[in-house]
């Protein structure tokens, strides 16, 4: 008698240490599955404000607040954009201080939390960068997508797609330098952002149903009047566009890729999330197959997928060996595999889906030789 409890007891205690284990995963999962536009991404490290001056802000000493380049600085009900480190200012142990270029709303008092963020603009086209735009709705296969439409004089589009953490705001980085150049851009808002429908499951699936979104947008392009579309994302969005140039039924529109970090193997990418909610390295493999299973993640490897003839027109991919989100060595290993088509443009010291951010000028001229011969 005493074996058979026994026995039951300790059939009861591997139960729920597997439910307590499988409840763990399905929770570190969350950080890819459930990540909210606009909100910092669980690898993108809270700072302190310290202090404000003139034109400069004190911020808690990180390898984050040190990064070289031009970053929004978001907090609960502030924005500023901060700049360079300041080498000549008065730093300690404890703080660094930056160049502080505007405080666009809110305000920064020491001891606030805060966090970099790529995105340097808020709002719409018109109210951050006096660029005229049309707030139009993309029929979608869920619904109305909204996205902001930039007029131009090219017949080439640009459909820019933002990615894990961000929103269509991240566009407007670039926004006026394609402006510059005449082309008409498409920004859009995808299931699960603010505004747009949300998916069935209330999950993110890492661009593996999303990209369907991005498909309706080139179809938006051309009905009315885009003989060509490059197709820009960024992270997640950029698996999108990957996944759009492939599966489309209107692919030969797409002329051309820019893949800025993309999300080119999914295990790595939950596995790096979850790690960074401080999840267990035991239960790092079970938050992997909580999010394969949730969210029915089926492939990997977008980058052997190119290796297979997949991949059929010109790709700029902009990475950085210093991404914890989406790790460059897959980058590295598509523009090895196919020399033919992709161009790799390495960007060290930049985070996930900032390779803009650590050097604008560089960034931009990268994309127009790209985007040059496609106009």
């Amino acid at each position: 008698m005493r074996t058979v409890k026994a026995t039951a007891a300790a059939l009861t205690a591997v139960l729920a240490a597997g439910a307590v284990s499988v409840a763990a995963g399905r929770f570190a999962s969350d950080a890819a599955l459930k990540a909210p536009a606009g909100r910092p991404l669980p690898t993108e490290p809270r700072l302190t404000v310290h202090g404000t001056a003139a034109g400069r802000i004190a911020l808690t000493r990180d390898l984050a607040s040190l990064r070289p380049g031009t970053y929004g600085l978001a907090g609960d009900g502030s924005h500023a954009v901060v700049g360079p480190v300041l080498e000549a200012a008065e730093h300690t142990a404890d703080t660094v201080v930056r160049r502080l270029v505007r405080v666009t709303h809110g305000t920064l008092a020491p001891g606030d939390a805060v966090w970099l963020t790529p995105n340097l603009y808020v709002g719409d086209p018109g109210a951050a960068l006096g660029i005229d735009h049309s707030d139009i709705n993309v029929p979608g296969e869920l619904g109305a997508l909204p996205a902001w439409f930039v007029p131009g004089f090219r017949d080439t589009w640009v459909i820019a797609v933002h990615g894990l953490g961000t929103t269509r705001e991240h566009a407007m980085n670039v926004m006026g330098f394609l402006h510059g150049r005449r082309l008409p851009v498409l920004a859009l808002a995808y299931r699960g952002d603010l505004g747009a429908p949300r998916p069935p499951d209330g999950l993110g699936h890492l661009g593996e149903t999303e990209w369907r979104d991005v498909d309706a947008a080139i179809r938006y392009a051309v009905r009315y009047g885009a003989r060509r579309v490059v197709l820009l994302g960024w992270s997640t969005g950029a698996t999108m566009a990957l996944r759009a140039a492939e599966h489309s039924a209107v692919r030969e529109r797409v002329a051309g890729l820019v893949l800025d970090s993309p999300v080119l193997s999914w295990p790595a990418t939950l596995r790096a999330l979850a790690q960074a909610r401080h999840t267990p390295e035991p239960l790092l493999p079970l938050a992997v197959r909580a999010a394969q299973g949730r969210a029915g993640l089926h492939t990997d490897g977008l980058a052997e997928a190119a290796d297979q003839g997949r991949l059929a027109v010109p790709t700029l991919i902009v990475h950085g060996p210093d991404d914890t989100v989406a790790p460059w060595e897959y980058s590295r290993r598509l523009a090895a595999r196919r020399p033919d088509l992709v161009a790799l443009h390495t960007v060290p010291e930049a985070p996930h889906a900032a390779m803009w951010n650590a050097d604008p000028k560089e960034y931009e001229e990268r994309l127009r030789r790209f985007l040059t011969p496609l106009m």
